[in-house]
């Protein structure tokens, strides 16, 4: 028995790293007839960056946070954990989402660190 659970609780394996390199840019641009809005994303991972900044774009646009909240956006390969400040000027608004964490669906997570 005492095997058995121990193989179990070996197949989850949590990894936790972290990285101090990422993608920083514009990402997302949603044009409609009132505002223009521009996601950009900083410290995001390659792989996530497109879908993650849609679903920023998303949560902003239902108005679920204010600027300075620390969001969890979930995705299809991963949960990332990141400020999001917006801010307004005429008909544009900027969106720019700071990842601080990157659950993996894996079982890794990777924690952003400034070098």
């Amino acid at each position: 028995m005492l095997l058995v659970g121990s193989f179990a609780f070996s197949q989850e394996s949590k990894k936790t790293s972290t990285y101090n390199y990422g993608y920083n840019g514009m990402e997302y641009v949603v044009i409609t007839s009132n505002e223009t809005t521009i996601v950009s994303t900083f410290n995001s991972k390659h792989q996530i960056k497109d879908e993650i900044a849609a679903n920023v774009y998303n949560q902003v646009k239902e108005g679920n946070f204010t600027t300075g909240d620390t969001i969890v956006i979930v995705g299809n390969n991963a949960k990332v954990t990141g400020k999001c400040y917006i801010s307004k000027k005429g008909k544009l608004r900027a969106v720019n989402f700071y990842y601080e964490k990157v659950e993996w669906n894996d079982g890794l997570t990777e924690i952003y660190k400034k070098v």
